[in-house]
């Protein structure tokens, strides 16, 4: 499973958008390695944001 796998699943269990520091204290990876698959995600439109700053996955 890569980052952005763990990083998906982090978000559909948590049931509620997340911020990339909640997610990185709940996948154990490092923040940095968060914000570039948060990154990733977003342009391959399998994440939206609807708030600043917090991300789930497209319904």
């Amino acid at each position: 499973m890569d980052t952005a796998e763990k990083i998906l699943k982090a978000m559909a269990d948590a049931g509620k958008p997340l911020k990339g520091g909640e997610i990185a204290e709940i996948t154990g990876i490092d923040k940095k390695e968060v914000d570039k698959a948060i990154k990733k995600l977003k342009t391959e439109e399998k994440i939206v944001s609807p708030k600043v700053c917090y991300y789930e996955p497209k319904k």
